[in-house]
């Protein structure tokens, strides 16, 4: 119950009492968070439709998509756009990733993923990318936990303490069962959030020598932005 209540306090706003310490074991919990996170974001669509028009209701939805979070990915979104994106040494881009400051890259890559997020919420005619786009986000997190990290220290580095295969596995196959639920259209999500996950890990082992929390963040809303504009 403390690693569910840990992933909890991790990955929303919603207030849980946990002890310390923080172990791996919470990511076996992700992509339930993001099961519930999804299942508030639905009924938010179907209750907010039925008093404004789609652009308002979608708006307000990811007004409440953000909150949830408390933009806590969208800050490693964009703290990752700057450092990535960058045209300097590895050992730079580790400086940016630390740097409080807004720069360039950030800001333009948050604007387009929140107006692709709205656009994509207010085109919506199925429940479905709404619902897997949180799973498929937390769990792709769980994955990046795979990969080698570019620090010693931080929080990425604490959580990855203890990370086992029965732990992926779990939060993997719990994923893959909820995606099943939705037939063709879940396997298709599955495979882009997978290929998805993997790109950013890639890209960033490369650019960067590993992994931080920051790109942990990136990973998770580049996920959640491609599984609802993708057709499914």
């Amino acid at each position: 119950m403390n690693d569910f209540l840990t992933a909890i306090a991790l990955l929303t706003i919603i207030p849980a009492r946990y002890r310390e310490p923080i172990t791996a074991r919470a990511y076996v919990y992700f992509p339930l968070i993001g099961l519930l996170i999804g299942a508030i974001l639905v009924a938010a669509q179907f209750a907010l439709r039925v008093v404004f028009s789609p652009l308002v209701a979608a708006a307000l939805v990811l007004v409440v998509w953000v909150a949830l979070s408390g933009a806590l990915h969208l800050d490693g979104f964009t703290d990752a756009c700057d450092a990535l994106f960058a045209a300097t040494t590895r050992e730079r881009r580790l400086e940016i990733l630390r740097d409080v400051h807004l720069g360039t890259f950030g800001a333009v890559g948050l604007m387009l993923l929140l107006i692709v997020k709205f656009a994509a919420l207010a085109s919506a005619t199925s429940f479905a990318p709404i619902l897997l786009a949180p799973v498929l986000g937390r769990w792709a997190m769980v994955f990046a936990a795979t990969f080698p990290l570019a620090r010693s220290s931080g929080m990425a580095v604490m959580f990855r303490a203890g990370l086992s295969r029965c732990i992926v596995f779990i939060a993997t196959m719990f994923t893959a069962l909820v995606c099943a639920m939705f037939g063709a259209r879940g396997v298709i999500a599955f495979v882009v959030a997978f290929a998805v996950a993997l790109f950013i890990a890639r890209l960033a082992q490369n650019r960067l020598g590993g992994l931080t929390g920051d790109i942990y963040g990136m990973i998770c809303e580049s996920v959640e932005v491609t599984v609802l504009v993708v057709p499914i």
